[in-house]
């Protein structure tokens, strides 16, 4: 997608959130304060877009890893694909590559601590996806 397409997107989004005046009997912040907000959580997003980004931050909180090791533990991702991830967290500050001048040489792969200030949200986000899929399983029940 393009960078004009992606800012068209984001402005119609933004303005039409932004008109709207009440979501169930809440209030909305004024149209500046929404667009702010937005333009927040559409930033996170991007930079934390993908399949595996947050498991692999995930999986490098709890252990520092070397590639073999987080490539077995995240079952179906390419090693084309993890390499491109990893570069892209780090990129970022999400995670460390330490390199040691061993033979052969020996790099690992850690999380960092700006990658814990994700502690929150992602227990926040994963009380949503129970509650999502609890949802999803009631209606599939009701249609049976």
């Amino acid at each position: 997608m393009s960078t004009y397409l992606k800012v068209t997107a984001y402005i119609e989004v933004s303005d039409y959130l932004c008109a709207m005046k009440v979501i169930k009997d809440e209030n909305l912040p004024d149209k500046a304060t929404c667009a702010g907000s937005l333009k927040n959580v559409l930033d996170a997003l991007y930079v934390l877009n993908g399949k595996w980004k947050l498991a692999l931050i995930l999986s490098l909180m709890q252990s520092s890893k070397r590639f073999n090791e987080i490539q077995q533990e995240l079952t179906g991702i390419s090693a084309k694909v993890l390499a491109k991830e990893l570069k892209d967290l780090e990129l970022n500050d999400f995670i460390k590559r330490n390199v040691y001048p061993t033979t052969p040489v020996s790099i690992i792969y850690e999380a960092t601590g700006y990658s814990r200030t994700l502690k929150n949200v992602l227990g926040e986000l994963g009380a949503w996806g129970e509650q999502h899929r609890e949802k999803i399983k009631q209606s599939m029940r009701k249609q049976s």
